[in-house]
């Protein structure tokens, strides 16, 4: 796939462009999912619930999702996918139309990385890493996919005390812009997420992405990629998941605005989450629904066109379901959004002095459905 443009996302709109954007664009629900979840997974405190599955299996039940809605699958590299069996995922995708959408660099399980990947102050686990990200980075190309997410989630600390944190930033800033540099013209998608398993992670919040992004862009000199990026592209982007956003305490819709408004939101990754809290992974909507309302409304206003890959820990139901579930609950709150009274929305923030309690009136009335119990709502007064 040509790099995806994402310029637009940018886009800065009056209220009277906005208003015609929200009426005209709509969200395309392209699904992916994480193959990863397809196999039962054990946790800290009980057994796994089931058998583990191969990759033949798991690919067997990702084919069976598709008249659900999945288009697209997600893999970490050297575990899920790697030089021996990619002739397998190839073969599938040709078969089935399901496409690889992100080889994953698995920077975070193994022993050598008990103390960082490539933030490590060891050169030798801290060289091993570099090696596996320039490895996945180079089966990206590869495999013709989007971007190449990834998650530091061995990179960080537990006791605060006396760290030279910028080296630990330097060193994870200038891995990035190395494997980058190696395998020019693949985007990365970085997925922030603030703690779990270590206490805290390098670059866990959403606007600590952007800076991160900036940052591996100013060290990037093959010559693609400056090319790219004098042409305004990005490519250390970024793969929010609605998880780890809501278990750093950030507002989903106002953290997705920090990427869109660089033009840096290659990806998103779905599932709903208590406010902090560990990391669950439980099906979208399942909790805070009107997180997940209000930030996809944020990316209709950006005019995001990327996938939404489900990220979910069906512990107690089968992968089928949960997909089922998650897709519907996020095709449910598109339906919704789109139905809203956009010009009124647009008013009530730019007038709130005229539209005091409107839009939570408004907001109540379009998830009641067909009720007629709830008492009549008066529009605000537009031509004020």
């Amino acid at each position: 796939m040509p790099l995806a443009d994402l310029r637009t996302q940018a886009t800065r709109r009056n209220p009277q462009a906005m208003l015609a954007h929200l009426k005209t664009f709509s969200l395309d629900l392209k699904f992916s999912a994480g193959i990863w979840f397809f196999s039962p997974a054990g946790s800290r405190f009980h057994d796994r619930y089931g058998p583990v599955l191969d990759i033949e299996r798991r690919l067997e039940l990702a084919a069976a999702c598709k008249p659900l809605g999945l288009a697209a699958l997600e893999a970490h590299y050297p575990n899920e996918i790697n030089e021996d069996n990619v002739a397998l995922w190839k073969k599938f995708a040709a078969q089935t139309g399901l496409r690889i959408l992100t080889v994953i660099p698995l920077l975070f399980w193994d022993t050598q990385f008990e103390f960082g990947s490539l933030s490590n102050p060891l050169p030798g686990p801290r060289g091993a890493a570099l090696e596996r990200a320039k490895r996945a980075l180079a089966m990206n190309r590869e495999l013709d996919t989007d971007f190449a997410v990834v998650w530091p989630g061995i990179d960080g600390y537990e006791n605060p005390f006396g760290h030279d944190f910028p080296a630990y930033r330097d060193r994870f800033i200038d891995g990035l812009a190395e494997a980058m540099d190696a395998v020019p013209g693949v985007r990365i998608a970085f997925e922030p997420k603030p703690y779990e398993p270590r206490g805290r992670i390098l670059f866990g919040l959403t606007p600590e992405g952007v800076l991160l992004g900036r940052d591996v862009e100013s060290r990037l000199r093959a010559p693609l990629n400056r090319a790219l990026i004098a042409e305004g592209h990005t490519l250390l982007c970024m793969n929010p998941e609605v998880g780890h956003v809501l278990m750093g305490f950030e507002d989903l819709p106002y953290a997705l605005s920090w990427p869109l408004s660089e033009g840096r939101l290659a990806h998103t990754h779905w599932n709903s989450q208590p406010l902090g809290n560990y990391d669950q992974d439980l099906n979208v909507g399942v909790v805070s629904p009107e997180q997940a309302e209000a930030g996809l409304y944020t990316l209709k206003m950006h005019g995001y066109t990327g996938y939404f890959g489900i990220d979910v820990n069906p512990e107690r139901m089968p992968v089928d379901v949960a997909l089922r579930n998650s897709f519907d609950a996020l095709r449910a709150a598109n339906d919704r959004i789109d139905m809203l009274d956009h010009e009124a929305i647009l008013f009530s923030h730019s007038h709130p002095d005229q539209a005091r309690g409107w839009l939570e009136g408004h907001l109540l009335r379009a998830r009641a459905g067909a009720s007629t119990r709830l008492a009549p709502l008066v529009r605000p007064n537009l031509r004020q």
